[in-house]
């Protein structure tokens, strides 16, 4: 009797509760998303004016999109370097650095002078900092993920792992949300430029804002303890002096299949939403130098694309018990097969009007949570504990370069090579499709794996 009660008791007393869980897993993750979009808005409606002032319209855009990317090259450095810390001497320390680092370059970012005060140094100081974005990104993620998981109760860690993935869609609607009260704040008499007051001071206030939300999540992880999973391999002595090399060593298959995993993800991530901004703020009747479009104003398709967030965050839950059920592998392939068929058919969509712009965005980013929601258990799935941080973390970040960093800049070169249709940039999608789904094809079920053996 006493047995059977000690042992049903162990598993309600977990290490971390599960509100602090939730909280520390999202929150985290909501910052430095938060922090993310705000930049990828200010790349295509501030950056390209005050840092790139080129001459030619398409050219700041691509100059601009090229510092976004540089970020998703420093992201795998972070990954390395927060995984041998977090392998090494536990998660929530480490949780806490990437945050503070994100936080202080966010906020930093706000400051800087523009190209028409310190000339070539402006964009030299953006660079550096946007590096530091993505540096950091590349350090919170995994531990992110790694905290929702090692503490989810048994059959649910895709569910728990959705939580750091609520993220992405949450610090969308924050960011875009205040960019869109600036800009009614501050209105502009043409609807493809922003305002002079914008351009000047106001796109400053969401950097300067970041320090508030880091506050909040500092005061969350700071009351964090380590997982059990962690807590076991310290004790049996199990941590590994260079992570790096275990998993480079041991690990590295699984390693390709995590990066592979995410190219999809990454793609049609940064495809609906840092692209799409750019194409449908666009005009109609391009000039000179520039691209044609939707033609719609900032304020509009930024409401259209918060919309289709909301789809976006709705469907990263539904995945979580959906990747419990029936397993991550046969959940993604489905979801993958689905993001093929949605990169051919842009034009038509894109083509159908105002619904059928909507239509666009509601499915694009259903699908984007369907695949997203479930790589927060996946790739931790692929790793032992003690590795489990730099592993999920280089598998996650060193796809963000493949899918994401120059996903930008070829949908807008693509865009520009096909005389202004996006039929190529639907292509280009479901290309980066098809290498997930071979990826998905030649892997193994992670759903049962015992992640604290």
């Amino acid at each position: 009797m006493s047995t059977s009660t000690a042992a049903t008791a162990a598993p309600a007393t977990p290490a971390n509760p599960r509100s602090r869980v939730v909280l520390a897993s999202l929150i985290g993750t909501t910052i430095e998303f938060y922090d993310f979009y705000v930049y990828a808005t200010a790349a295509v409606l501030v950056f390209p004016h005050l840092f790139f002032p080129t001459g030619d319209p398409t050219t700041a855009l691509l100059s601009s999109f090229a510092v976004f990317g540089a970020a998703m090259v420093a992201r795998p450095l972070g990954a390395v370097i927060f995984g041998h810390l977090g392998d090494k001497h536990g998660r929530k320390a480490t949780l806490v650095g990437a945050l503070l680092t994100m936080g202080i370059a966010t906020f930093l970012i706000g400051l800087l002078p523009t190209y028409a005060l310190v000339g070539w140094l402006a964009p030299l100081l953006l660079v550096i900092l946007r590096i530091a974005q993505g540096f950091a990104l590349g350090g919170e993620w995994s531990g992110a993920a790694l905290v929702a998981t090692e503490n989810a109760p048994k059959g649910k860690r895709a569910w728990y792992g959705t939580f750091p993935q609520l993220g992405a869609p949450i610090g969308f609607i924050i960011a875009n949300g205040l960019f869109l009260v600036i800009a009614a704040v501050l209105p502009s008499d043409d609807p493809s430029m922003p305002s002079q007051a914008f351009l000047d001071w106001g796109w400053r206030i969401p950097f300067l804002f970041s320090v508030v939300m880091v506050i909040v999540g500092l005061w969350v992880r700071l009351r964090l303890v380590e997982s059990t999973a962690f807590s076991k391999a310290s004790k049996e002595g199990k941590l590994k002096k260079l992570p790096l090399g275990e998993v480079f060593k041991h690990h590295w298959k699984q390693l390709i299949l995590g990066t592979f995993f995410m190219l999809a993800t990454y793609a049609l991530f940064y495809l609906m939403t840092t692209f799409s901004l750019s194409y449908g703020r666009a005009p109609v009747e391009a000039a000179e130098g520039a691209l044609p479009g939707l033609g719609y104003s900032y304020t509009t398709f930024a409401l259209m694309l918060i919309g289709g967030v909301v789809f976006f965050g709705v469907f990263t839950l539904v995945s979580g018990p959906l990747a419990d059920r029936w397993g991550r592998r046969k959940t993604l392939i489905w979801v993958t097969l689905g993001i093929i068929a949605f990169g051919l058919v842009w034009v038509p969509l894109l083509g159908a009007g105002f619904w059928g712009v909507m239509l666009w965005l509601v499915v694009g980013f259903s699908l984007m949570g369907l695949t997203f929601g479930p790589m927060g258990a996946l790739l931790p799935e692929l790793f032992p504990t003690n590795v489990r941080y730099t592993g999920s973390g280089i598998s996650y970040n060193v796809s963000s370069i493949l899918g994401a960093a120059v996903a930008p800049f070829i949908a807008v070169a693509l865009w520009q090579s096909g005389g202004g249709s996006p039929f190529w940039v639907g292509i280009y999608l479901s290309v980066m499709a098809v290498l997930t789904l071979i990826a998905l094809l030649l892997s193994k079920e992670t759903k049962d794996i015992d992640i604290d053996a």
